[in-house]
């Protein structure tokens, strides 16, 4: 079903399998999408985009982590508060895995269960059995971290990225393999994975309760290069060519509880994905529509929101 057939179907109103609880989706907002522009006008849009929490970014990519220094924690969370949005996420792949526990002890200050996104680190062009001993390595230096998300009540995620040791699906698999703990997982990026659907969306299934976070970007024509925008628009979900269908449902299967963000890298980092707060936040929408119109034949979703974005009953 195209999203321009689907989009006035409500998901409240999609069959719901007997053996199974409904699921709903749980969006969070990139504050990077909007460059550097400030989290008092970032914040009000959380709600419209369909979300719920913000994924809080530093330099290069935005400036919003950078605010919690500048302007205080307590503004921060006032602020928060005020627009009912929760600290769902930072980013903090400039941090990297090995010292996050003062940024978790931040993230504690927020409330429970903030994730730390973060990359690998280690020789990236092993392979084999010595990829194996580099993830192994890795694994032990990540105790300091994961003992911090336990005592401040985080969430560790390590992104798969390109030219990093955790990249390849069988990465994934071994890290996973390793981890095995219940506050470390993976922070699925289809981005940095061949662009095959089905492929995407099994490795999705034999994480499982270690995917802790997903991005919701495709490869497009890459996100290196400046390209003409509506070439650098094609990592979005619905844009590109990945069919993004496969993974939804499977995350549904799943009963997926983290969070689900819609991305895509500008070039140069740092700025806006487009030139006003509002179109940002109507292409968000757009996105989403599209990613709750791959499961409008499924039978374990339920959502508060139409596919046209607005809350039912409104």
């Amino acid at each position: 079903m195209s999203v321009s057939a689907s989009a006035g179907l409500s998901l409240s109103r999609m069959p719901v399998c007997a053996d199974q609880v409904p699921w709903q989706p749980s969006f969070i907002l990139s504050s990077a999408l909007y460059g550097t522009i400030a989290l008092r006008e970032i914040l009000p849009e959380v709600e419209k985009t369909g979300a719920c929490s913000i994924d809080l970014w530093p330099r290069p990519h935005g400036t919003q982590r950078e605010e919690v220094d500048s302007l205080g924690e307590e503004n921060i969370r006032d602020l928060m508060r005020q627009h009912s949005v929760r600290l769902g996420s930072i980013a903090c792949y400039g941090l990297g895995p090995f010292k996050l526990e003062k940024e978790f002890q931040l993230a504690s200050r927020f409330g429970r269960d903030v994730i730390l996104v973060t990359g690998s680190r280690g020789d990236h062009h092993a392979t084999g059995a010595a990829l194996k001993r580099e993830i192994k390595s890795f694994v032990e230096q990540l105790q300091p971290s994961i003992t911090a998300a336990e005592k401040y009540n985080g969430i560790l995620a390590i992104e798969n990225h390109s030219h990093a040791i955790i990249r390849s699906p069988d990465s994934i698999r071994w890290l996973c393999e390793m981890l095995n703990h219940e506050r470390v997982g993976i922070a699925l990026a289809p981005h940095h994975l061949p662009q095959e659907a089905e492929q995407i969306a099994s490795l999705a299934a034999e994480i499982g309760p270690s995917l802790k976070f997903v991005y919701a970007q495709q490869y497009g024509k890459g996100s290196k290069e400046k390209l003409p925008k509506e070439d650098e628009l094609l990592q979005m979900p619905g844009r590109g060519s990945l069919d993004f269908g496969p993974l939804m449902r499977q995350l549904a299967s799943m009963q997926f509880t983290g969070p689900i963000e819609i991305f895509m890298h500008p070039v140069p980092r740092g700025v806006p994905i487009l030139g006003s707060v509002r179109a940002i936040t109507e292409e968000v929408i757009r996105a989403r529509k599209y990613l709750l119109s791959t499961l409008s034949d499924s039978c374990t979703v339920d959502s508060q929101y139409s596919l046209d974005g607005t809350k039912e009953n409104e």
